[in-house]
């Protein structure tokens, strides 16, 4: 119906792209991957928002981007139709519970934290954080690779054992807080940090964990 109501699907998947990412500028290829439509239907109804003032486009290093226009008369009504409070990473939506039960396959992994360019409204700089116990990290960053293909962007993201996790909660250490107090999802937590009991228990037993591991790894993309 909606399709029927701006008369085209590419232009519906074309503002849904838009308004959920205001802040983000693509190339055309970069578009035709998220929503999954022709490169020549893109640009024609590219050129048609462009006319309308719903999107701008700017010229950088020989490549055209498109970014939405918050000028645009009517763009905070079209955000308010279709922005949404999903997991938005360039369009696509993520689906939590599919990704923790493939998360939850990875051997050792016992939590993973969404968060960045995983939860719409984030502002963290790590878009996930994982920790575990003598994980099957090949497994585990091949994981990762297949949820940047969902996704449509490399992500950012920060491994490290459970125990070390466990500590930098314990000491609200910087990092790990920047994570938790930006907008973000618990998609894995088997060891229960997360809950309230086991919050109190970290930071009651914070003298007994062990000294900080640093990250075993982070990554933009696949590392």
């Amino acid at each position: 119906m909606i399709d029927s109501l701006f008369g085209s699907k590419t232009r519906v998947k074309l503002l849904g792209l838009f308004m959920n990412n205001p802040d983000r500028s693509f190339y055309v290829r970069e578009i035709t991957r998220n929503i999954d439509e022709q490169i020549n239907s893109v640009r024609r109804e590219l050129a048609n928002l462009i006319k309308v003032g719903v999107v701008t486009a700017q010229s950088v290093d020989n490549k055209l981007y498109y970014q939405a226009d918050k000028n645009f008369k009517y763009y905070h009504a079209l955000r308010e139709m279709f922005a949404d409070e999903a997991e938005v990473v360039s369009g696509a939506t993520v689906s939590q519970p599919d990704w923790a039960v493939r998360l939850s396959a990875v051997r050792g992994l016992k939590s993973v934290i969404f968060a960045g360019a995983l939860v719409y409204g984030s502002d963290s700089k790590i878009d996930i954080l994982l920790a575990g116990d003598r994980m099957d990290e090949t497994k585990l960053r091949n994981t990762i690779k297949t949820l940047e293909r969902d996704a449509g962007t490399s992500l950012n993201y920060t491994i490290m054992d459970q125990d070390d996790l466990y500590y930098r909660l314990s000491i609200h250490d910087p990092f790990v807080d920047d994570v938790l107090k930006s907008k973000h999802t618990i998609v894995l937590d088997k060891g229960g940090l997360f809950g309230e009991k086991d919050a109190q228990k970290a930071s009651d037993e914070s003298k007994k964990a062990p000294v900080a591991k640093g990250d075993k790894a982070t990554a933009g993309g696949a590392a």
